[in-house]
């Protein structure tokens, strides 16, 4: 498997702490049963200034988040014994570990990472990848959770609009009672939507502030992802009511949705 790798750095960057986040070392677990790519992946990991361990095995990755915290999971999608990454992914949810992950595949069909996004992973990279857009990637989802965090402070934690309600510390979104199953990406782009009603967004402005990264070419993951939570959010996900479109620009959050 070709990798596109940087040269390690000497020494980490930030001995203690994740590059640009402020607090104590971050903790990744690598899900990867290539032990070329798994040992590239760790080096630059670890020079980057995080603490990393690695796993082969989707049954070891679930034993390793059972009895230990993670701040974040790079999961490849093929994994070997029975239990591969779109399995772990599943599992994960389905327990509500909300743990973020970033999927490594060697597929090409758009079908399996469109998969592992409904299952819940948080971003993708597709094989064989440049090293530094994976660090980049880590990097930006960190952040994006720190600064999630950050502007949460302060503010009130239920919004409520009409029939919809999100409580953003039990991270649960509600319609007329009715609980709505969001993977996290959708729950965070519906708390960023209902925390800006009436203001437009770009594509990239929702790459940058939900997603934390900005790239054009990664324009239809905000596509994708803002279809399945009409999907699951709206009445009638072809006439909405909350998540509008603004013809020509991007995206709003209805100032006044229906009742």
């Amino acid at each position: 498997m070709a990798l596109s790798l940087p040269p390690p750095d000497p020494e980490p960057r930030n001995p203690g702490a994740s590059p640009g986040i402020e607090g104590p070392m971050r903790r990744l677990l690598v899900v990867e049963d290539d032990p070329e790519i798994a040992d590239l992946v760790l080096l630059h990991l670890r020079n980057t200034g995080y603490e990393a361990e690695h796993v082969r095995k989707g049954r070891d990755a679930l034993d390793r988040l059972d009895a230990d915290r993670f701040d974040l999971l790079i999961l490849d999608l093929g994994l070997p014994g029975g239990v591969d990454g779109l399995e772990v992914c599943r599992r994960l949810r389905a327990r509500g570990d909300l743990t973020p992950v970033v999927m490594l595949t060697a597929r090409g069909e758009e079908i399996d990472r469109v998969v592992g996004l409904e299952l819940g992973a948080d971003d993708y990279v597709t094989k064989p990848f440049s090293v530094r857009e994976l660090l980049a990637r880590v990097n930006a989802l960190l952040r994006r959770l720190e600064a999630i965090d950050e502007r949460q402070e302060g503010l009130p934690p239920v919004l409520e609009f009409g029939a919809l309600r999100i409580d953003t510390v039990r991270h649960r979104a509600e319609r007329e009672g009715a609980a709505i199953d969001l993977t996290p990406r959708e729950f965070d782009l519906l708390v960023w939507f209902a925390r800006h009603p009436g203001r437009v967004f770009t594509r990239g402005e929702l790459l940058e502030h939900v997603w934390g990264y900005g790239h054009e070419g990664y324009a239809h993951t905000v596509n994708s992802h803002i279809n399945r939570l009409r999907s699951k959010l709206e009445r009638d996900p072809a006439a909405p009511e909350f998540v509008l479109t603004v013809w020509g620009v991007g995206y709003k959050f209805a100032e006044h949705p229906a009742r």
